[in-house]
């Protein structure tokens, strides 16, 4: 039996988590993707299937102010990004889905961002 890939694992955990982080309209779930040149943050309302904000470090504006998406400092500019998106969305409080990573690094760079622009989780 072949041994299971570090992403496999991490597609366990998520599955894991998601049976019990749900997004509504009233609270919606932030979702964190993290590859290893890009971060991004979807805000998402599971009960009618539609993302309602969406940032990454691909955006033009992030680009600018960091060379390299793949680093701590362009995932806190994206969850600054999102958290003002989320507010100007009439959005307050979400749930966070850290997407199976640890929370830790890149993950909690963008949650502290998030939180600093006035997201609630």
């Amino acid at each position: 039996m072949a041994k299971k890939s570090r992403n496999d694992n991490r597609v366990a955990r998520h599955e894991r988590v998601r049976k019990t982080i749900f997004g509504t309209p009233e609270v919606p779930r932030l979702c964190v993707y993290r590859s290893s040149k890009n971060i991004y943050a979807q805000i998402i309302d599971d009960e009618n299937h539609k993302t309602l904000v969406a940032a990454s470090s691909l955006d033009k504006d992030i680009k600018e102010q960091a060379a390299y998406g793949g680093n701590k400092e362009a995932a806190k500019l994206v969850g600054e990004k999102i958290g003002k998106a989320a507010k100007d969305a009439g959005i307050e409080t979400v749930c966070f889905d850290r997407g199976g990573y640890l929370y830790h690094g890149r993950v909690k760079e963008l949650a502290d961002g998030a939180r600093e622009a006035g997201l609630q989780f």
